[in-house]
């Protein structure tokens, strides 16, 4: 599984991704300290799989991972372009789940982008600039399978799909 760590620069993604991974990322109190996303492997223990190796007497015992990805801090605008935004917005597409960091504690050492501690405000703007850029992919493949639904009617259902899925998503 791969996991995205996300959130607003400066929230802790990176001192998550560090205390979960051991990987010693950069970690540092200026926006976009991280750029490219800092990448560690976390294997899963779990004792049944102990216990059925035992059982069925095997030789080799591959656990489960989990792939953490620690990705550049998202900042309001970044659908449209802004700080690292169509680059984090790449990145994050890449992972197959998000774990949203959002800082819930005053710090004057610590810089917030927007000015001040406000965690509602800072997860309805993670999920703003997700919403939108999924809306403009959505839009993207609507009008490229719109287009060839004309000679291919066995694209119609999915037009379909993606219309109330866009709708779904205008609608907040």
């Amino acid at each position: 599984m791969k996991l995205g760590i996300v959130g607003l620069p400066n929230v802790g993604k990176s001192t998550l991704f560090n205390a979960i991974t051991q990987a010693g990322a950069e970690s540092a109190n200026y926006p976009f300290c991280t750029i490219e996303p800092n990448v560690g492997v976390v294997s899963v223990p779990d004792e049944r799989l102990e216990q059925l190796a035992k059982i069925y007497d095997s030789k080799k015992i591959v656990p489960t991972y989990i792939e953490f990805y620690d990705i550049a801090g998202l900042v309001r605008g970044a659908s449209k372009g802004e700080g690292l935004g169509n680059k984090f917005l790449s990145h994050i597409r890449e992972v197959e789940s998000i774990v949203h960091v959002v800082r819930c504690f005053e710090d004057e050492n610590i810089t917030h982008v927007d000015g001040g501690v406000d965690p509602l405000r800072d997860i309805e703007t993670i999920n703003l600039e997700l919403i939108f850029s999924d809306i403009d992919l959505i839009e993207r493949r609507l009008q490229k399978t719109t287009k060839l639904a004309k000679t291919d009617k066995s694209l119609s259902s999915e037009v379909e799909v993606l219309q109330k899925v866009l709708a779904v998503l205008e609608d907040g």
